[in-house]
Order: C-alpha cells, then sequence, then structure tokens
C-alpha cells in the first residue's frame, strides 16, 4: 500500500515551513553566532549593525524577559550567549530585517572582541581534566572479574567512531507571529512540539497555553530536529515577542551544519574473554562519548548505547560503563540510533578481533552467542520471544551462506589486486524511551457527518509514513476508504505535552492512541445501531466496507448513513484518547528494571569489493532478514529499511566530519562533505521474518524506523575482510568512518 504523502512530493506540492505563506510585513531573522571555539567576550559593538538600512532591531540575551536557558536534560545551554562562549556557532545575537540578505550584511557589521581560551574537542582529553556532564554511569551483569580466570582467550582494543552530519533535505526553519492576547503562534520544523512550546514559555515567560505549537511534515529529521529545533524556534518567538511582528528564520545549508549537532562521536576501550569453542564469557567496554559543549540529549544517548552494549549476544559476565565528555563542539545529538550504533560497532569489533586470534570466522562466534528467550540483559530485563537466532537461521538458508562464503574465496584466489569481503550482522534493539513517563501519547479523532475523518496526534511526518499507518489504524476499525480519512497538523492547542517524534516509536504511541480514540466512537455507533435494528448484544454487529453487517449479513446501514443519524441524534462524534505502553519501569539506583516495550531483531549479510591498488570500495548488496512483525504497512517498512541501512553504511564509510585546528567546521557544504548517493547505494534486497507477531505493538507490528542503521555496520567488517584477503597480515583495526584514504594507507602501511 503506498503512501499518500508520496504524490504530494513528486508532484512538488507538499508544503513545508519555507513553502508556507507568510503574513504581510514579515521579517526575517539571521544568527550571530561566535567565530571562536572558546573565550570570554570583551566587547561587543552592535551600533554600525543597527544603523544599516533595513535593520529592525538586533536582540541580545540582555532583552529576554524570562530564563535565558534551553537545556532539555541539564539546564546548561543558555538561549545566546552571554559573557563567555563555548563553540563555533554558538548564537550570540538575532539580527531582524527587511529580508533574510540584509540581515546576513548587518551580521557582518557587528563587530566582537574575546579573550580566548584553550578549547578541547577529543572526549579523551575533555575526560583526563575532568570536564564531564554529569556522573558516570555503568550497567553490570555477574562477577566479571571472576570471569577472567575462565576465558581461554582474551583480547582488548580501542575502537574510534565518528560523528554525523544529519543532512535533512530542510534544514531548520520557523515561522513564528503574534496572536491576540499576548500569544504566539509558531510553525516549526521540530521533531518535539512540547519542547518548543515549553522553551518558548520559559524563555519568555509565559504560560504555555499562550505558546501555540504547529509542525504541518519536515523535509527529513532523523533526531537533529528533536533537541536542535528548539533553538531557532525560540529565538523567533523571541524576536516576534519583541517586536509584535511575522518573523521568519530558516537557515542556508552552510549555517546549518556549522552550528548545529551531530552524531555523537566515541572513543572506546574493550576487553573480551571467550572459551575456545567460541562462547563469549566476559566483557567490559568503556565509552568515552564527545556530548560537545552542551548535554542536550547526550547522557540519554549514552543511556541507550549502555543498554545496547551486548547488541544480539548474551554475555552472562559483563560491565559497561560510560562518560559524557563535555568539549567545545556544537552539542551533538540525537541521531538515527540514538547511542546504539556506536555499541554495536565496538562489540563486532571486538568479535572480529576475538576471531583472528582463534583463526574462525566472527560469524562462529556470532551464531554461538545469540540471545536465547529467557537471556537476561545487563539492565535486568529478560528476553521475551526472542527472533535472533530464527533471524540468521532464515538468512543463511534463504542466502547460501557456506556457498557464497566458497564463492567470494574463488573469486579473490583469481583476482590479485580486487578482493571480496563479507559480513554478518544480527542486530537487537529495545523499543521505548528510556524515560519511562515519555512513553503515551494522546489522539483526538472526528467524524463529520459526511463520514469523513480527522485525526490529530502528536506524531510528526518526516518522511517516515507515520501518518499513512495512522490512516490505515482509522481505516481498518471503521472499514473505510483511506481516501476518507486525514491526518492534521501537530498541534499543541490539540494535543498537548506530547512526547518528540523518537526512539521509533511514533506509530506504536500515537497509533495506539488513534485506535483508542476509533474504538470509542466504534461503540457509540454500535450502541446507537443497536438500538435501532432492536437488539440486544453488539458483539453481533460489525462494519465491513461502509455497510453495517448483522450476524454475518449485511443490514440497510452504512456508515455515512449512521453517522448522519448519530449527529441528528446528539451522539458525540468526536472522541480523546489516551494510551501509555504498560509495564515499563526502571530503577535509577539499580540499573534494573524493564525499560523496552520489546525488542526487534534481524541479520543482515554484507559484501563488499575493494580495490587493493587504489583503496576504494563499493558496497555490493546488503542481504536483510528482518523482525517487522505482522507489518501494518510493508512497501513503508521495507522503504525505512532501505533508507537505514544506506545511512548507516554513509556512517561507517565515507560520511566524513573534518575540522580545524581551532575547531572551525572545514566539511560545511555538501560540496565537501560526502553522503551516499544513488550510486553508493548497494543493491538492497529486504525479507521478512516469517510467523514473528508482536502483541505488545500496534496490530501486532514492530517499529522499524532506527534498529536497520545497525546492519550497516557490517559494511566496515566487509570491507576489512577484504583487505585481510589481500594482505593476510593486516591486524584489525576499528576506526570509522573508514574512508577510501584509510583503506588505502592501511593496505600499504610499514609492517
Amino acid at each position: 500500500m503506498k503512501n499518500i504523502d508520496t504524490l504530494l512530493h513528486v508532484k512538488g506540492e507538499s508544503q513545508f515551513t519555507d513553502d508556507l505563506i507568510v503574513p504581510e510585513g514579515t521579517l526575517h531573522a539571521a544568527v550571530f553566532s561566535s567565530p571562536i571555539a572558546y573565550g570570554k567576550i570583551t566587547r561587543l559593538n552592535l551600533e554600525t549593525a543597527k544603523q544599516i538600512d533595513g535593520v529592525y532591531d538586533i536582540l541580545t540575551a540582555e532583552d529576554i524577559p524570562g530564563d535565558n536557558q534551553i537545556g532539555v536534560i541539564v539546564p546548561d545551554e543558555p538561549l545566546l550567549a552571554t559573557s563567555v562562549v563555548h563553540y563555533i556557532g554558538q548564537p550570540i545575537a538575532v539580527v531582524i530585517a527587511k529580508n533574510a540578505d540584509r540581515a546576513r550584511t548587518a551580521i557582518k557589521a557587528i563587530a566582537i572582541e574575546f579573550e580566548q581560551r584553550s578549547a578541547i574537542f577529543d572526549a579523551r582529553e575533555a575526560y583526563a581534566v575532568g570536564q564531564l556532564i554529569g556522573s558516570p554511569r555503568t550497567l553490570a551483569l555477574g562477577n566479571l572479574e571472576a570471569a577472567w580466570q575462565n576465558c581461554d582467550v582474551i583480547v582488548a582494543g580501542t575502537v574510534e567512531s565518528g560523528g554525523q552530519e544529519h543532512i535533512y533535505l530542510e534544514t531548520q526553519s520557523v515561522l513564528a507571529y503574534p496572536t491576540e492576547n499576548a500569544g504566539l503562534k509558531v510553525i516549526s520544523s521540530t521533531q518535539s512540539p512540547n519542547d518548543v512550546q515549553r522553551m518558548i514559555a520559559g524563555v519568555l515567560s509565559l504560560p504555555m497555553h499562550k505558546i501555540e505549537v504547529d509542525v504541518l511534515r519536515l523535509g527529513g529529521g532523523f533526531g537533529g530536529k528533536e533537541s536542535q529545533a528548539t533553538a531557532w524556534a525560540v529565538m523567533t518567538a523571541f524576536a516576534a515577542f519583541k517586536l509584535k511582528k511575522s518573523i521568519k528564520l530558516v537557515l542556508r545549508r552552510d549555517e546549518d551544519m556549522r552550528m548545529t549537532g551531530k552524531r555523537n562521536p566515541y572513543s572506546s576501550d574493550f576487553k573480551m574473554g571467550l572459551t575456545h569453542d567460541g562462547k563469549i564469557l566476559a566483557y567490559d567496554v568503556t565509552f568515552y562519548q564527545n556530548a560537545g559543549a552542551m548535554a542536550d540529549l547526550s547522557p540519554a544517548i549514552l543511556g541507550r548505547c549502555l543498554f545496547h552494549a551486548t547488541n544480539s549476544y548474551f554475555i552472562p559476565y559483563m560491565k559497561a560503563t560510560g562518560y559524557v565528555c563535555r568539549t567545545n563542539l556544537p552539542p551533538n545529538t540525537a541521531f538515527r540510533g540514538f547511542g546504539s550504533p556506536q555499541a554495536v560497532f565496538v562489540i563486532e569489533s571486538a568479535i572480529f578481533k576475538a576471531a583472528e586470534q582463534m583463526g574462525v570466522a566472527p560469524s562462529f562466534i556470532q551464531k554461538k552467542n545469540l540471545l536465547q528467550t529467557g537471556d537476561e540483559f545487563s539492565y535486568g530485563m529478560k528476553v521475551e520471544n526472542s527472533q535472533a537466532a530464527r533471524c540468521w537461521e532464515m538468512a543463511e538458508q534463504r542466502h547460501a551462506i557456506e556457498k557464497r562464503y566458497q564463492d567470494i574465496q574463488n573469486f579473490n584466489q583469481s583476482h590479485p589486486l580486487q578482493k571480496k569481503g563479507m559480513a554478518l550482522v544480527p542486530i537487537c534493539f529495545g523499543i521505548s524511551f528510556e524515560s519511562t513517563f515519555m512513553n503515551q501519547a494522546s489522539a483526538l479523532v472526528h467524524v463529520y457527518t459526511d463520514g469523513s475523518v480527522s485525526v490529530s496526534t502528536g506524531a510528526i511526518e518526516m518522511g517516515q509514513g507515520v501518518n499513512m499507518k495512522i490512516r490505515q489504524v482509522v481505516a481498518n476499525i471503521f472499514s473505510i476508504p483511506l481516501n476518507r480519512v486525514n491526518v492534521e497538523s501537530s498541534n499543541t492547542k490539540r494535543i498537548a505535552n506530547m512526547s518528540p517524534t523518537s526512539a521509533s516509536l511514533a506509530a506504536d504511541l500515537n497509533g495506539n492512541a488513534t485506535k483508542l480514540a476509533c474504538l470509542k466512537l466504534l461503540e457509540r455507533l454500535k450502541t446507537y445501531a443497536a438500538k435501532k435494528l432492536k437488539i440486544d448484544s453488539m458483539a453481533e454487529l460489525q462494519l465491513k466496507d461502509e455497510v453495517l453487517y448483522l450476524k454475518g449479513k449485511p443490514t440497510d446501514l452504512t456508515w455515512q448513513g449512521l453517522i448522519g443519524e448519530m449527529y441528528l441524534n446528539r451522539v458525540s462524534l468526536s472522541a480523546h484518547a489516551h494510551y501509555s505502553i504498560p509495564n515499563l519501569y526502571f530503577d535509577d539506583i539499580k540499573q534494573k528494571g524493564r525499560p523496552f516495550a520489546y525488542h526487534v531483531f534481524g541479520t543482515a549479510i554484507v559484501e563488499a569489493t575493494v580495490d587493493c591498488l587504489r583503496g576504494t570500495y563499493r558496497i555490493d548488496t546488503v542481504k536483510v532478514v528482518h523482525d517487522f512483525g505482522k507489518s501494518l504497512n510493508p512497501l513503508v517498512d521495507k522503504g525505512q529499511v532501505e533508507g537505514a541501512v544506506v545511512q548507516g553504511i554513509g556512517w561507517m564509510t565515507i560520511e566524513e566530519l573534518m575540522y580545524a585546528d581551532n575547531g572551525w567546521l572545514l566539511t560545511d557544504t555538501l560540496a565537501n562533505y560526502t553522503v551516499p548517493d544513488i550510486r553508493f547505494a548497494p543493491d538492497i534486497q529486504v525479507d521478512f521474518l516469517e510467523n514473528s507477531e508482536n502483541p505488545l505493538g500496534l496490530f501486532n507490528s514492530k517499529a522499524v524506523g532506527e534498529p536497520p542503521f545497525l546492519y550497516g555496520i557490517g559494511a566496515y567488517f566487509a570491507i576489512l575482510q577484504a583487505m585481510k584477503a589481500f594482505r593476510p597480515t593486516l591486524a584489525g583495526q576499528f576506526s570509522a568512518p573508514f574512508t577510501s584514504e584509510k583503506v588505502l594507507l592501511s593496505l600499504y602501511e610499514t609492517q
């Protein structure tokens, strides 16, 4: 079933924030930000800039009527810098002018001087000098220290993983204008309207009901608009409030890339112990997370990283420790996978190194240690309905793994300068917000007298197809065509206190809330129809293709006819419902609980070819067996897997963030930051795990947005296997992204 939004996108009719018709007299904002990474502001002169024709005002922290604070977890992030700046791109002032070009011209006329201080850009360096955000966090299982003596093989190493730019097609965009009674309406490209509403209220010292935040759709998000959209929305609302004018702010691509945070880079140490037959007994891992200058969502990202430290494997004795390290980069933030990719890359590196030492294929170790139902995670939860082994076995059988190994060996023997490699990656990804209170959603459903339906939820459509799934929920319950259902924009006036659209939960949370609201309305309809038909039991009634059936036979009553009659008889045709995921809890003291509703499993087989003369490579194929549960929309879900796989491969291979020694981002345009394109993308085959249902999911489905990103990690190890076929003595090295330059230098480094 195709996503209805697709037609609008193809025809160019989809509306985003920058496409909206703005009120007459709308002014434009631009942000003056720090040109240095760390220092004290000694002089700030705005007068020359204010005199430029077309400039209406320049606002600083001194103009803020409320709290100059937008930190979402830790209150450490001022909206506008005051005396000290902590990273290049930190906002200092907001310029408002008649158009965006004039505002940016004024920025160049602002005079500022600093007393520069020594900046830190590396997580380990920050750790060494005590620049940490919060306390270290540890998850553990069993007596790790005692386990080492029972290990026959012990390996240790270091793993580096880089950041990643979100590259959403729509840059950060906002339109804000005053409403009556000192209120504001804000149209923002945010994944978290509630955070935007709450932060605006705090900065302007207004009650939240004065602020209306509306989101029609986003041109991509990937986590980059969960917390990072807030600052731009608050600045724009601040300007609209102060000037009593409509204000628009749209970042250019280079501004967006320079001033916003990325996926957290990690530097990690591991130690792994195994028996001779490949069973992993012990695992000790330490993560040094580069948070950037402010906490943003990094503490929560580290939490999910720790939860996924062992990926899809059962390890009876383990410890995972993490440090949130404060550096002088822009605050790093949520990105698809939310800390789990960094953890999975580390344990897969450890397994690769162990396999090297033991003289076996990594898959030998991987398969022996897959999670089984009843195994315990480090956070105290037991594995329920594990599909890890089933996904692996289906992948092995469907894609004839042993034959592929032989085919690759034959190719490598006959091609002296080209080598192929193959890697398998199993995944296990927990579904829920780590903070239990966030696992809730509301829906408001209206049925109009013509039988059409309007749905409002807190889900933000950003290309993942959540609105399509919500339409399907309504259409399925009422047995009406999809074209009778419209999903409205997400609006804080209709849905209060909404959780962000992230953690792959939008369809589960908002779809279930919609389901509950529709069931309320369906019960009213059946109650009315039962009275009309003079029957006692509603259980005998069923809607099918807009016709009411009684005991399996059609009646003369139709959907539209019943709705019209219900209205005339003053039966409510609107319903609000609230849904929260049941049985979730977590003890922050003991670091034990049941933080996830369920887990998603899968296995990917990744093949790559390396040109060992030039260091270039091609990811040939990615063959996935994925645990979708009972997919609500296979076409949408398959698209999510394909996109996530390519994005994951990009992180592992070609997406390299480069900085000058002073912290200036060098890769700040799409001309010098390389992302996968259609020619880079491999052949991707997605198979749905058979006979897999999920009672805890929406209509037995499973969340799909983030877990498949982890499959891309296999690209790194497929490349590494190809390199070892060319140079068998090459030691495994684990530093992503694995660019062609790194590959070439590794192949020919002095032995």
